[in-house]
């Protein structure tokens, strides 16, 4: 009786140990690296778009697939040590969102990268032609030269006698270049002067606002960057201390106390990069796939900070408005 007792206690051991290794395994399946220059925070009704894209294709993160989440946090030179460890892990794909494009193309030129949002894939060398990638990378791009006509339409609605906007960008950004241009075309088309201030880090951010009220601006637009984003607190409060009528490029700007926003739908770029991923695995080059251009465009006003600023916001914007903050 003894002896079998011992037996059974023997076995019952074995088994819970296999049983509790099984568990610790980690999920096997496909390995997706995740590259992005911000915070999780900053982009992450864009990361719950992306997981809810891979979802719809039938993957879910721990049990199909897993995910290596990699941030620079805003500090930019980490990118390219982040991109490596992605590489290192052997990763099946890469996703990356606007600046963290280069360091994975300067990191791999074998694995898969797919842009969740790229201001200018052509120009900045990424892809031969947005029909014919040609190389290891397609995606998104969140290009589409009717915004910047877009957003001084806007400018000009809010503030009629509209003669002089102050444009905040950085030159070194890809796409920067582009998107100044479309500007420059926009304002000869409503008849407005624009004064280009180039913001190259956080430290020139007030000392570009007093240039802009040294120069009589009467509004301000502002390009995309990273670096705005990260710093979008600090711009929206100055612009709202100047009394400056603001068009940002992306809703987080509103949500942290900017007055207007209007853009790309990134979350919905986010959620169709996962159609990319999928295809992909499963077996398709990227070399292939055609890069697609945004559909959706949203438009988010904030009437704290109209009134914080003494405007009045028009009816005829106020209806058009995909959200309002009041």
């Amino acid at each position: 009786m003894t002896k079998n007792i011992q037996v059974w206690l023997l076995v019952t051991i074995m088994l819970t140990t296999v049983s509790s290794a099984r568990a610790q395994q980690p999920a096997k399946g496909p390995r997706i690296g995740f590259l992005y220059a911000v915070s999780p925070s900053s982009v992450s009704d864009r990361v719950e778009a992306f997981r809810q894209g891979l979802r719809d294709l039938g993957y879910v993160e721990g049990k199909n697939i897993v995910i290596e989440w990699r941030y620079a946090e805003g500090k930019l030179d980490r990118l390219p040590v982040l991109a490596a460890e992605l590489v290192r892990l052997k990763v099946d794909v890469i996703v990356t969102g606007g600046t963290s494009t280069r360091p994975a193309k300067e990191a791999t030129s074998t694995i898969p990268i797919v842009m969740s949002n790229d201001s200018d894939p052509v120009g900045s060398g990424f892809v031969a032609s947005l029909a014919r990638p040609g190389g290891n990378i397609t995606g998104l791009s969140t290009l589409a030269p009717e915004i910047s006509g877009k957003r001084l339409e806007l400018l000009k609605e809010i503030v009629p006698k509209l003669s002089r906007v102050a444009v905040f960008g950085i030159s070194t950004r890809p796409g920067n270049a582009q998107a100044l241009r479309e500007t420059e075309l926009a304002a000869e088309a409503f008849g407005v002067q624009l004064q280009y201030l180039d913001v190259l880090g956080p430290k020139d951010i007030g000392t570009a606002f007093r240039a802009a009220s040294k120069g009589r601006a009467d509004v301000l637009l502002v390009l995309a960057s990273p670096v705005f984003l990260v710093q979008r607190t600090l711009i929206a409060d100055l612009a709202i201390k100047s009394r400056l009528p603001a068009i940002y490029d992306r809703r987080e700007f509103v949500d942290d106390g900017g007055l207007m926003s209007y853009g790309t739908n990134l979350a919905d770029l986010s959620r169709r990069a996962a159609t990319y991923v999928d295809k992909i695995l499963k077996g398709a080059k990227p070399a292939d796939l055609p890069v697609e251009q945004p559909t959706k465009f949203e438009l988010v006003i904030n009437l704290k900070a109209a009134k914080q600023i003494g405007l009045t916001m028009p009816p005829n914007v106020l209806v058009r408005a995909d959200r309002v903050i009041r």
